[in-house]
Parts: structure tokens; sequence; C-alpha cells
């Protein structure tokens, strides 16, 4: 499977080209930057700590999407939907690991997703979305007598908040109960906030230092607590997650996935 690698000088990029250059059964096709890039005209492989590639790096996303069969994509909101516009067109898979996409950016996503095969999750880890699937489990047996809240820390450098597993996580809770989590979530609590409403579920955002990713569910209730966490200590663990998207995606019909498709959860 050929793969094109985009905001292949961010960190995230240069693990994803490692990524693809280490897996089996795909093979880096092209690697995008934005426009005056001090990246453009490098090898995408010493760019990312590997020998030469000859995969040089482009400004020019219409060009590698037409001679490719997926794209491998960590950028920012805006950027994610000019990508999955351009799958569409081309017919591709497009796997999506940015975070921080508004519900107008995922209208666009569900839109393309008619012509690309879209797998979209806030956290390509397995341990993550298993961790997903035991929030479901354990917030639909639990029921409302328990209280849900979910802490996460991540480096200094993260920009959106809460963090797409943070969300991802309280979208499973949700699910469990079989609530929408935009009439419970509740992101910030400063002052006299009074009691806590029965049945919100709440998010804590911690900031620094160069954390991965740590995130807790905690369901509390009376006398007792039950916490199920994650830690993640290594970006190369998402980058490996993506890869395998993309290539249980290939054979697949157009549409949007999950993580939970791909590890059949």
């Amino acid at each position: 499977m050929r793969l094109v690698v985009v905001g292949a000088d961010g960190r995230m990029g240069r693990m994803l080209v490692r990524a693809v250059a280490q897996a089996e059964g795909c093979t880096l096709s092209g690697a995008i930057e934005r426009e005056g890039s001090a990246a453009l005209g490098q090898d995408a492989g010493v760019l990312a700590g590997l020998p030469p590639l000859g995969v040089p790096v482009t400004d020019d996303p219409l060009t590698a999407f037409a001679a490719t069969d997926g794209v491998l994509d960590f950028t920012g909101p805006a950027a994610t939907v000019h990508f999955a516009e351009l799958a569409a067109q081309a017919r591709i898979v497009h796997v999506v690991g940015t975070t921080g996409l508004s519900e107008a950016d995922l209208a666009k996503l569900r839109a393309a997703a008619y012509h690309a095969r879209i797998v979209r999750s806030g956290n390509m880890s397995l341990g993550v979305n298993l961790v997903a699937d035991l929030v479901r489990r354990v917030a639909a047996a639990l029921g409302p007598d328990f209280d849900i809240e979910i802490a996460e820390m991540h480096h200094r450098m993260k920009v959106d908040a809460p963090s797409g597993t943070a969300l991802l996580l309280g979208e499973a809770a949700a699910e469990g109960r079989g609530v929408d989590l935009a009439e419970v979530r509740v992101s910030t609590r400063d002052g006299h906030t009074g009691a806590r409403r029965p049945g919100d579920i709440g998010f804590a955002t911690l900031r620094g230092g160069s954390v991965v990713g740590d995130h807790s569910v905690i369901f509390a209730g009376a006398g007792e607590r039950i916490t199920i966490s994650h830690h993640a200590e290594d970006r190369g663990l998402f980058a490996a997650g993506a890869v395998r998207a993309a290539l249980w995606a290939h054979p697949k019909p157009p549409g949007l996935y999950s993580m939970t498709d791909v590890l059949g959860l």
C-alpha cells in the first residue's frame, strides 16, 4: 500500500514516516509540508532519522494524493478538512489522528467519507481504544449512582483541551449511559460552582513538561471509586496504529470508520 504523510516535518509526521518505512505491506510514496517550510526538497527519510528513502518533501498534496493509496494525517483542523476533500476526489484512504476538530469540521469529514475511506480517532493506540471499550461497559453497568470524571495530562506544547483522547473516553462513557455527551459535558469549574449536577461527565486538563499522554476515567460512588487509566510513553504507538488503520481500510468501501472498527471491538 502506498502512503503519503502530511505534516512530514512535524513531531508526529516524522514518527509516521518511520512507521511506514518499518511496517510490512506499505511504502512511503509522498511527504507533504506547508508552503515555505524549510523541509521542502529534503528527503523525508533523512528528516525522520532514517537512511534516504528517495521521497522528497513537497508542498503539492494534489499530485501526491493522485499517485497514492492513502494518507496519514496528524496535522490541524483546517488542513485536515482540506486533505479530506482531496482524499475524496482521489478515492483513497484518509487516516485522521488530528484533534480539536469542530462539529463543522466533522460534518465535512462525513461528507468526504461518501467517496474516501476515512478512519478517524482521537487516539490511534490499541490500549486507549480497549480502555474506551471498558469505560463504555463500566458506565452502562454502574448507572447514574456513580459520578464520572476524566482527568488528562499532556506536554506543554499541546494546543487543544480537553484532549481528543479525553473526549473519546467521554463519548464512550456517555454511550454507556445512553446520553449525549454535549448535554452532560463539564469542561470548566471555577469559583463558587454549587453542587455537582447528577449525570454530568467532568473533564480536568493538566499541561506541563514532556508528558506524552496520561488519561484516567474515575467512577466515584458512595464509599468507593473505580479508576481506569492509560499512560502513553512513546508516540510511536500512535504512528503504528495509524499505519494499521490504513492497511485495514484499504479494501473497505467508502465510509467513516473508527479504531473501534479497525480493532473489531
